[in-house]
């Protein structure tokens, strides 16, 4: 009977061929398709036959579970598995391949990427010379003091302000495009001098990581570590992803099975996963002060692990299995790193660069009718309490548009050497936990509902302010000096 279902072992194809007896009405797919799928606990072919079968489908839930009770792991994974070995058998009878030796190599290193003992301190590694040095030193620093030193400061400004001087004679639209929060010399000098060098050279950094193969091996590497937060090595896309860029991790965080999980996810992309222009800019604040980035990165790591531990507490629920078929690890083609570069970042122009525009038009106006100050004004008791100085709240306040605006606005205090290395620390860490931005809380509103939504979002403000003014208590009661 079958050439169909040769490839499952015994007991599974007694139970498929009994299911098939059962199955008597009429269907859109053949019964061994639809008796496969029961066997797999599939609830939409589930309440399909047992609307159309009535008692018979008693007997087949009967047969299902007489078939689990074989079998260690889920029956879906059993068939995946019989399925895997057919496909391999016929593989090997049809196809012949020459004698690759550096596949022992890419093997050898493949193994261990996914051994505890070796795997961290792998990430270590990638993590230091590709994050620390080449995106936050090299991008942060290097690409960013060009740009905006030598380019815009030098050249481009001092001829858009004389440009757009003698265009308008009015202050307010003067202000409105090269004022001290204009389109141009705070939106456009922003998006291009300071987050695109640190932003270009993450993608960068992301698309080798991605073509190499290495990530589905940094899944199973935390597999372990994720479980004890609720979620499994499956939610380790979805974060990566939010290291480039949260929004579209949010949404991303489909891909994990149950609503516990994307709830766990949603909530922890939010508080303690920087976007790669964030990171960008904290990792070049920061790099001149090792200890400050130790910090920061325990505070951060530690919350995103705790937040997570106790929110898993919380949820009732199951933790769901995780399985992943690992692709052979290579080395990153340069034809496929430029054109996902290339591509990110004309998603970033076209969907990030408006936002920063936006952001510069609504502070403008927030100016002109002088809500923008006294909202300053508010924000100012809250931020004197941790620490920083008033000024610190324009900072806070453009976080609220968007956190990488947010991290830009810190860099141009510390530019100013407005922040001392403890106030730096503290800033930092508030800002990396603090909101997210406009374009993250409507995905999540969309992806979470409402209700779910302004909870996460009354947790994260009071969990970032919190931990900000927790670090500056200690750091005032133990007179620490970074």
């Amino acid at each position: 009977m079958s050439s169909h279902i040769e490839y499952l072992d015994m007991p599974l194809q007694e139970a498929l061929n009994n299911i098939i007896m059962y199955l008597k009405s009429s269907y859109a797919v053949s019964g061994r398709t639809l008796a496969l799928l029961l066997l797999q606990e599939d609830p939409y072919v589930e309440d399909l036959v047992q609307k159309a079968e009535g008692q018979n489908y008693e007997k087949i839930k009967e047969l299902v579970q007489k078939t689990k009770a074989q079998y260690s792991e889920p029956l879906r994974y059993v068939i995946t598995m019989n399925r895997q070995k057919a496909v391999d058998a016929l593989v090997s009878q049809s196809v012949s391949l020459p004698k690759q030796p550096s596949l022992k190599i890419s093997n050898f290193l493949s193994r261990l990427m996914i051994h505890p003992l070796t795997g961290y301190p792998m990430v270590a590694l990638i993590l230091y010379y590709g994050l620390y040095q080449f995106v936050g030193v090299f991008g942060g620093g290097t690409v960013v003091d060009f740009i905006e030193t030598t380019v815009f400061e030098t050249h481009i400004n001092p001829w858009a302000i004389s440009f757009v001087q003698g265009i308008f004679p009015w202050k307010a639209i003067q202000d409105l495009w090269v004022g001290e929060y204009g389109i141009f010399t705070l939106g456009v000098r922003y998006a291009i001098a300071i987050v695109l060098p640190i932003v270009g050279t993450f993608f960068i950094a992301f698309s080798m990581i991605e073509d190499s193969g290495y990530l589905p091996r940094l899944a199973l590497l935390l597999d372990r570590s994720f479980k004890k937060i609720g979620l499994n090595g499956r939610a380790v896309i979805p974060m990566v992803l939010g290291l480039g860029c949260d929004t579209m991790a949010t949404m991303v965080t489909r891909i994990l099975e149950t609503k516990r999980e994307k709830v766990i996810a949603t909530l922890l992309l939010a508080l303690a996963i920087p976007c790669s222009a964030q990171l960008g800019l904290i990792l070049a604040l920061l790099s001149s002060v090792p200890s400050a980035l130790l910090l920061w990165s325990g505070v951060v790591i530690g919350e995103f692990f705790l937040i997570g531990y106790l929110t898993a507490k919380l949820l009732p629920g199951q933790q769901p299995q995780f399985f992943m078929e690992l692709p052979p690890l290579r080395l990153p083609l340069f034809s496929n790193v430029l054109s996902k570069t290339f591509s990110r970042i004309q998603w970033y122009f076209m969907e990030v660069l408006p936002l920063f525009i936006v952001a510069s038009i609504l502070i403008w106006a927030g100016q002109i009718t002088g809500l923008f100050g006294w909202v300053i004004e508010a924000l100012k008791p809250l931020v004197i309490s941790l620490g920083l100085p008033p000024q610190a709240a324009v900072v806070i306040l453009f976080g609220f548009f968007r956190r990488d605006y947010g991290a830009a606005g810190l860099f141009d205090l510390q530019s100013q050497n407005l922040l001392t290395h403890n106030q730096l620390i503290i800033a930092a860490v508030t800002l990396t936990l603090f909101l997210p931005c406009i374009a993250q809380f409507l995905i999540m509103k969309k992806e979470r509902g409402l209700k779910t939504t302004l909870l996460m979002t009354s947790f994260i403000f009071v969990m970032a302010f919190g931990t900000g003014f927790l670090l500056n208590f200690v750091f005032n009661i133990f007179g620490i000096v970074l």
